[in-house]
């Protein structure tokens, strides 16, 4: 019987040597990661059951049985430029300029 050739995978023997090289350095980052995973994730928790369920069971429950006023989308919109008063000037613009919307079509665009 012939002798089986030993074949070392060396990718694998490099990385194994090149992350314990840094090990130190790799255990600091992994524990910042961790902490900093540990600390958002019970923030998500609390945000969930401190704010999100009881917003669910007030507001939420509240429009859902038809006890709010109905939605007028007028009191979020912003207003225009002269519904607050601005005097706008390139609405009627005056002279020969070269005006996006103009008569004779020697705006741009």
């Amino acid at each position: 019987m012939r002798k089986q050739k030993i074949i070392l995978f060396l990718p694998k023997i490099y990385t194994k040597m090149m992350l314990s090289a840094f090990f130190p350095f790799y255990q600091f980052l992994w524990t910042v990661y961790f902490l900093i995973m540990f600390l958002v994730g019970f923030w998500c928790i609390f945000m969930f059951f401190g704010y999100v369920i009881p917003i669910w069971l007030t507001a939420g429950l509240a429009e859902y049985f038809g006890k709010t006023r109905p939605f007028d989308p007028e009191e979020v919109r912003r207003k225009t430029l002269p519904e607050q008063g601005a005097e706008v000037i390139y609405s009627n613009p005056q002279g020969s300029g070269p005006f996006l919307h103009s008569h004779d079509n020697h705006g741009h665009h």
